[in-house]
C-alpha cells in the first residue's frame, strides 16, 4: 500500500500545481478585461485589510455594505463593476478608500468572475489580509461585535494561520420574501431575521481538502429534488494572500492545497466565522429575472432556473425549524461556528 499512495499523492501534487499555475495563467489574459474607473491604491498602507467585490446592479445594497465593512475595520475597497447600469459605479466614485475597475466582458468566461478576482488579488493584495465577499454576504467571527477584524488577522498571523473559513449561513424573512421591501442603507437582517439552524450535509474533497458543505433553506425549498445539486455554503473568504495564491471555484476552495486547511484533523476545533446571506430580500424576485435572461451563471444558471421555478409559487422559507439570529454566539452554539483557541 505505500508504494502504491506515495506516486499517486505526488501525481495530485503535480497536478494540483500545473492547475494553479493555469489559473494564474488565466487570470493574467483577463485582467485586459479591466479597465480603471478610479485608482486610489497608493492610498493603501501595508498593514490595511482589504475587500474585493466583484458586482453588477448593486446600488440599493451599496450603502449598508460600506458601512458595514468599515466599522469591522476594513480599510479599502476593491471592486469589479461587471457593466452595472443602475448607478452602482457612480456611487462608487469618488470614495478614498475605493478603488474600482469596469468591464464590459462575460462574467461566466471570467469563470464567473474569479480571473478578475484572483488577478486582483495577485496584482495589488500580496502581503495584505484579503476579504473577497459578494455585495449580499456579511463577514462575522468570534467577538466580531466587540473587535475589529484586524484582531482576529493579529491572532491568525501569531498562530502561524494563513487562511480563516466561514460558513454561508442563508438569512431570510418569515412570511413571502417580497413582503417587506428593502430600503437603501436598511440593515437587511432587520427583515430576513431568520436561518435554518440544521438541515446540512457536509463531506470533503480529497483532491482539495477542503469541506463541501450544502444545505439549508436553498436545499430544502429550491432544491428539495436534488439537494446534492444544492449551492455550496463552505467559503473560505480571508485570506493573508500571496502573489502565488489562487481561488479555484468562487470563495470555496484555494491552491496551494494548503489553504483549505482550515478545520481540525486531530479531534480538536479550530476557529471559524461565518458569512450571513441576505440574498433573499424583495429585491431577490427582480435579480432572478435579471440573471435568467444573461444567463452568466453556473451550469447554464441552473441555480436561477430553480429560484425561478419556485418564485412563482410564492413560497415561505420559514419553517417551525427555523431559528431567529441573535449573535455569534448563537452560531458557536449551534456548531455553526467556532472560536476554537481564540480567548
Amino acid at each position: 500500500m505505500r508504494g502504491t499512495c506515495g506516486p499517486l499523492n505526488r501525481f495530485i501534487r503535480y497536478r494540483l500545481r500545473m492547475r494553479r499555475k493555469q489559473r494564474l495563467w488565466r487570470a493574467f489574459r483577463k485582467s485586459r478585461e479591466l479597465r480603471f474607473v478610479q485608482n486610489n491604491l497608493s492610498h493603501i498602507r501595508p498593514d490595511d485589510v482589504l475587500l474585493v467585490c466583484t458586482l453588477r446592479n448593486e446600488r440599493i445594497r451599496l450603502p449598508y455594505f460600506m458601512s458595514y465593512y468599515r466599522k469591522l475595520g476594513v480599510s479599502h475597497f476593491l471592486f469589479i463593476d461587471n457593466d452595472s447600469d443602475d448607478g452602482s459605479r457612480e456611487y462608487l466614485t469618488g470614495q478614498q478608500d475605493v478603488t474600482l475597475w469596469h468591464t464590459t466582458a462575460s462574467y461566466k468566461k471570467a469563470r464567473f468572475g474569479v480571473h478578475w478576482v484572483n488577478w486582483i488579488a495577485r496584482k495589488h493584495c500580496h502581503g495584505h489580509w484579503t476579504l473577497t465577499v459578494d455585495p449580499d454576504e456579511f463577514f462575522i467571527f468570534p467577538f466580531s461585535d466587540t473587535r475589529p477584524v484586524k484582531a482576529l488577522t493579529d491572532w491568525l498571523d501569531s498562530s502561524g494561520r494563513r487562511s480563516f473559513p466561514a460558513m454561508l449561513i442563508d438569512m431570510y424573512p418569515k412570511g413571502r420574501i417580497d413582503a417587506q421591501p428593502y430600503r437603501e442603507g436598511q440593515n437587511p437582517f432587520e427583515i430576513a431575521q431568520w436561518f435554518d439552524s440544521g438541515n446540512y450535509m457536509v463531506s470533503k474533497n480529497e483532491d482539495y481538502g477542503n469541506l463541501w458543505i450544502q444545505g439549508g433553506p436553498r436545499a430544502r425549498v429550491f432544491f428539495h429534488e436534488d439537494p446534492y445539486n444544492a449551492p455550496s455554503l463552505n467559503k473560505i473568504p480571508l485570506v493573508k494572500w500571496h502573489r502565488s495564491y489562487t481561488y479555484v471555484q468562487s470563495t470555496h476552495m484555494l491552491l496551494p492545497r494548503g489553504l483549505n486547511a482550515v478545520f481540525d484533523t486531530e479531534g480538536g476545533e479550530m476557529a471559524a466565522g461565518a458569512l450571513l446571506h441576505a440574498k433573499f430580500l424583495d429585491t431577490f424576485v427582480e435579480k432572478t429575472q435579471e440573471e435568467l435572461r444573461r444567463r452568466e451563471h453556473y451550469a447554464g444558471s441552473r441555480e436561477y432556473l430553480a429560484y425561478n421555478s419556485r418564485l412563482s409559487e410564492d413560497p415561505d422559507l420559514w419553517c417551525n425549524w427555523s431559528e431567529k439570529y441573535i449573535n455569534w454566539r448563537q452560531l458557536e452554539i449551534l456548531g455553526l461556528m467556532s472560536k476554537g483557541n481564540w480567548a
